[in-house]
């Protein structure tokens, strides 16, 4: 991360004050029309720091802001059906279904599991009339909502890769956007998920493991806190920090397809969830865009990978039980990325509210 004269603002959290990193504020509608400025503002952002906040709103993004309102609400409907609705869906494929709480490993490692549970719908079949997509989704106006968050996000994203590309003054098939194209096979997926209370969970159930993304660019949003980063760079040494949420901005962060595309320039983010506040219910949705199946490129380590293969190996590792994580190389869960110091200044209290104790 570049230095900066502002020390990073900080919250209480876990008896700790803890930093909340500054980011640079990247503006939709300017993007739109290739300003250079922006442009030059956008890459710097990915080839420093790796994450970013994308001003939506204005006449160019509300579209995509009033979309995500919409989303919610079926988010909210969904979730709170019974867990036998939920699980008549079931895991139809990595990028599609349902997909309950505790599958993943937790926030804090050995030993805990994930917090959340999550609702996957692949842009693949969507686009191709939804022949594996549940009935009771395609009997509904739910797909119609779906189909417009997805289109929203894809339009919003491959501004970005076209933004990004003219910033590394890449022409022709060299362009990031070439690789991911709209009639071609990918595991692009709109990703929906809900952050259970520890009152549900537990104190073995906790948030999100530290991570970095199978994606080329994820488009996130969430009015609740609990996402981390850890910034790139000397920043890395210290610990993780909290993204604040910010109102009518998505959370942009590059991840490990991208950075390989680009020669390991754009840094891939290293982040993870938290309970921020362990009594709440958080939501989040995230636009993963990836790279088509047949994109080939050189990972950390070396070694020439398709993007399907990397998705492929990258979300068993997710779902490999911790003991297996920890004997894997860490270019697969943090795409490679490199980092010193411990995620916590203090061992993280278990959440144990006084209604699980008793």
């Amino acid at each position: 991360m570049a230095p900066t004269d502002n020390p990073p603002q900080t919250v209480e959290w876990q008896g700790n004050q803890v930093p909340v990193w500054s980011m640079k504020t990247v503006d939709y509608s300017l993007l739109l029309s290739q300003d250079p400025v922006e442009v030059d503002k956008v890459t710097k952002a990915c080839l420093e720091e790796g994450y970013f906040y994308l001003d939506l709103d204005n006449i160019d993004g509300r579209q995509m802001l009033q979309d995500r309102q919409t989303l919610l609400k079926l988010m909210h409907r969904f979730f709170e059906s019974p867990i036998e609705a939920k699980n008549e869906l079931g895991l139809i494929d990595s990028h599609l279904g349902y997909e309950p709480l505790g599958s993943r490993t937790g926030a804090f490692g050995a030993g805990t599991k994930d917090g959340y549970e999550m609702l996957k719908v692949s842009r693949d079949e969507i686009q191709q009339g939804s022949p594996r997509v549940p009935e009771v989704i395609k009997n509904s106006g739910d797909l119609t909502v779906l189909e417009r968050a997805i289109g929203s996000c894809n339009t919003v994203t491959k501004v970005l890769l076209s933004a990004l590309s003219s910033g590394m003054n890449l022409t022709g098939a060299e362009r990031f956007e070439n690789s991911h194209r709209n009639d071609r096979p990918s595991a692009t997926t709109l990703s929906m998920m809900h952050y259970l209370p520890a009152e549900v969970t537990g104190n073995n159930k906790i948030g999100h493991q530290k991570h970095t993304d199978i994606s080329s660019l994820t488009l996130l949003f969430s009015d609740e806190w609990g996402l981390q980063i850890r910034p790139p760079g000397e920043c890395g040494a210290l610990e993780m920090g909290f993204v604040a949420p910010k109102p009518g901005c998505a959370f942009v962060h590059v991840g490990d397809s991208l950075r390989f595309a680009s020669g390991m320039k754009f840094q891939s983010c290293i982040h993870r969830v938290v309970p921020y506040d362990p009594a709440q219910h958080r939501y989040s949705i995230a636009y993963f865009l990836r790279a088509e199946d047949d994109t080939m490129f050189m990972d950390s380590e070396g070694r020439f990978v398709t993007a399907k293969d990397w998705h492929d190996q990258k979300f068993k590792a997710f779902t490999d039980p911790w003991q297996y994580q920890a004997l894997a190389p860490k270019s697969m869960i943090l795409g490679g990325m490199t980092e010193a110091g411990a995620d916590d200044r203090e061992p993280v209290k278990a959440y144990m509210p006084e209604a699980v104790k008793a």
